[in-house]
């Protein structure tokens, strides 16, 4: 019996649809949830959030967020996150090498903004560390959207 899942950032829409199983980057660890989960709100770290439904999976890279599941539903409202489909390699390289050398410029005079490249440096290598690990033909993985692998 699948379950509905909406995951949602602050500007889009990534997913709406029935599933079988989501495994979530919590704080505290990976979680798996499945239809029929205890009631839980939870926050999310950085990291890959899986979707599965029949034989397939779709994977996308969240920075960071909040969940709440119901047993019959589930609603990730995630920081910053993306398709792995819509994830430009050389774009997040890009941004990775500017972080890095805005860092090595040593700490800003404004907190803000030197937690922001910090946060942008550790989105950039998500995207890049979850591209390479996915972006080899794996059976069963969506990494194209309309079902292309």
């Amino acid at each position: 019996m699948p379950m509905r899942c909406e995951i949602v950032t602050q500007d889009r829409q990534l997913f709406e649809g029935e599933i079988d199983m989501l495994v979530a980057p919590g704080t505290e660890g990976m979680m798996g949830i499945l239809p029929n989960h205890a009631p839980l709100l939870t926050t999310l770290n950085f990291g890959e959030l899986i979707v599965r439904h029949g034989d397939e999976e779709e994977i996308f890279v969240v920075a960071g967020g909040v969940m709440e599941v119901q047993p019959d539903a589930v609603v990730v409202l995630a920081d910053a996150g993306e398709h792995m489909a819509d994830i430009d390699e050389e774009r997040a390289e890009n941004a990775r090498r500017r972080a890095e050398e805005l860092l090595a410029q040593g700490p800003q005079s404004d907190t803000d903004e030197y937690l922001a490249i910090q946060a942008s440096l550790r989105r950039s290598e998500l995207r890049l560390s979850s591209v390479r690990k996915h972006r080899r033909k794996t059976p069963g993985i969506r990494i194209e959207r309309g079902g292309e692998t």
